[in-house]
């Protein structure tokens, strides 16, 4: 991404998306100048709308040391960022399913999410009373929300020890489909019971 290597050493922040409203963007948009003031790096990958793709763009001409932006597709790529990255960025206003907060789990890439769908079916806030949870979500649609949560997230990496014990929770997480197909067979299994009961 063309970023120095000095940043190795720091936490880098991705994000590997569809530029759209649905994403949250205009979250990143509100708050992109206050994350890039920290101590952090910042990868994006993604095409879409026009007025993100400016904006992107002028990210990458502010902060030349700090912000590597690709816009465009590129499937091998997509995964060097999401295995590459300490966290990964899904602010989304909604979101049916997301896969990349899955592929993020597999590769120990900590996803810092909106609890909204498929994010927040997948992803359990850590919790740092009990040391539980695989990733950061936020409620609110809000950029405070979201950088709160970014700064919990950014307090815990310093703390080397607890933050690779949440790298591997989070790989050690079973999002497979032989756990989806058994859960879809208990209710399969429910239904029939039930509906035997009823002749």
């Amino acid at each position: 991404m063309g970023l120095p290597e000095d940043l190795m050493n720091r936490p880098v922040v991705g994000m590997i998306t569809r530029l759209a409203d649905q994403k949250g963007l205009d979250l990143v948009a509100e708050c992109i100048d206050e994350m890039l003031g920290m101590d952090i790096g910042f990868v994006l990958l993604g095409t879409g709308d026009q007025k993100y793709l400016e904006m992107f763009e002028q990210v990458r001409v502010s902060y030349p040391q700090k912000a590597g932006i690709r816009l465009g597709f590129d499937n091998a790529l997509a995964h060097k960022i999401e295995a590459g990255c300490d966290i990964l960025l899904m602010p989304s206003r909604y979101e049916p399913c997301g896969l990349n907060q899955i592929y993020s789990l597999r590769y120990g890439t900590i996803p810092l999410v909106r609890a909204t769908g498929g994010l927040d079916d997948t992803v359990r806030d850590y919790d740092p009373a009990t040391g539980t949870g695989n990733g950061f979500k936020f409620g609110a649609y809000s950029a405070s929300a979201l950088m709160k949560r970014l700064n919990a997230a950014l307090h815990l990496y310093k703390m080397r020890t607890l933050w690779t014990d949440l790298m591997r929770r989070a790989m050690r997480e079973d999002l497979s489909w032989a756990r989806s197909a058994s859960k879809y067979m208990e209710l399969y299994r429910l239904a029939l019971k039930r509906s035997e009961q009823r002749v």
